[in-house]
């Protein structure tokens, strides 16, 4: 049976909950030490923004946790989007004095050597997408690995957490042309982790979880909850249930679920550490402008599609999604919704780092 650890926290006890919460998730059992882990952090934008990235303590925690456990052999990498920049935003995020008290050094996907990759089983959106050049990033190959995700949703797949955080580690900076089968594309990841890592695993941050227009212009919640499992299925399908969706209701987590990759039924599921089977947080999910505008640019017009997104033009789509995001509502709504952050907790805990 598939098992998913769900620990309350608050910021005072943030870090030795997260070992707590690791143990309870069985991670040693699951995470050889001498394979080496992948640490997939999540950049959904450069700028820090509130339940959108992987935040500093959920960093510190699980690193605190392997630390104390005895392994060395940790990766923590990210990869560039044509919005975000791997770099600066794990400056702006505060995750490089954690890598530093730890020892460690942050890799971007860019900096590394990336291979031809074919899979042994048939996929069912990739190798249409990428149909000569699937690449996968070579570092990746043997070791473990661990997402990093946080609780929020998503205007393309209704939630995010550990099945849409490898799509920022296993594709290139062209993954935007997923898109219109992303749900497609979220179950071939899987199905590729299941071939070139030895074990999965995930730690989810829902301390602040992010409501409606996801992954980065929503309302943070502050929720005080922090999920781990070996199963990617698993933890997405509390972590959507936690929210208020339905999880066999939001495709990627159904079709991975009757492909056997993991369990998205509740039912089926082993919660252990605190009661969570009541909690429903009523989160809704919006979209965006520019989610709206790719969603309907690409599903309702071929010939829209391949010169927008496939040619010189799509740069005015990078200009546009930058503009609106970093500039306009960053600068307005988002800075309302940062300043009233700080005045929480999880704020104070931010700039104490």
């Amino acid at each position: 049976m598939a098992r998913v650890a769900v620990l309350r926290t608050k910021p005072e006890t943030v870090i030795q909950d997260y070992e707590k919460l690791m143990y309870y998730a069985r991670f040693k059992h699951y995470l050889p030490e001498d394979k080496g882990i992948i640490l997939k952090l999540n950049l959904s934008w450069t700028k820090f923004y509130p339940a959108c990235s992987t935040p500093p303590w959920q960093l510190d925690g699980v690193l605190t946790a392997l630390k104390n456990n005895g392994y060395e052999k940790i990766y923590p990498v990210e990869n560039k989007t044509v919005v975000t920049k791997p770099v600066l935003g794990a400056k702006l995020n505060k995750w490089l004095p954690i890598l530093k008290k730890h020892n460690l050094d942050f890799v971007p996907l860019t900096h590394v050597e990336w291979e031809n990759f074919t899979l042994k089983k048939e996929l069912l959106a990739l190798d249409e997408i990428f149909p000569r050049d699937f690449k996968v990033p070579k570092m990746f190959f043997g070791k473990s690995v661990i997402h990093l995700p946080t609780m929020k949703t998503h205007g393309h797949t209704v939630t995010t957490g550990a099945m849409k955080n490898a799509f920022g580690g296993l594709i290139t900076a062209r993954r935007h042309h997923c898109h219109k089968k992303i749900h497609e594309v979220l179950v071939d990841l899987l199905t590729i982790q299941k071939e070139i890592h030895p074990s999965r695993f995930a730690v989810m941050d829902g301390t602040v979880a992010g409501d409606g227009a996801g992954p980065r212009t929503m309302t943070p919640r502050v929720a005080n909850f922090i999920l781990a499992s070996n199963d990617m299925v698993a933890i997405d399908a509390i972590s959507a249930r936690m929210m208020g969706f339905d999880p066999l209701k939001i495709r990627y987590i159904k079709l991975a679920h009757d492909m056997g990759l993991g369990c998205g039924d509740v039912r089926q599921i082993d919660l252990v550490g605190d009661d969570v089977s009541n909690v429903n947080l009523r989160f809704s999910t919006g979209k965006s402008p520019v989610i709206f505008f790719d969603q309907l640019m690409r599903n309702h017009s071929h010939f829209i599609e391949k010169y927008l997104f496939h040619t010189k033009l799509f740069n005015m789509c990078i200009f546009g999604s930058e503009f609106y995001h970093d500039h306009l509502w960053y600068n307005t709504i988002g800075k309302h919704h940062i300043n009233n952050f700080m005045k929480t907790g999880w704020g104070k805990l931010f700039r104490s780092y």
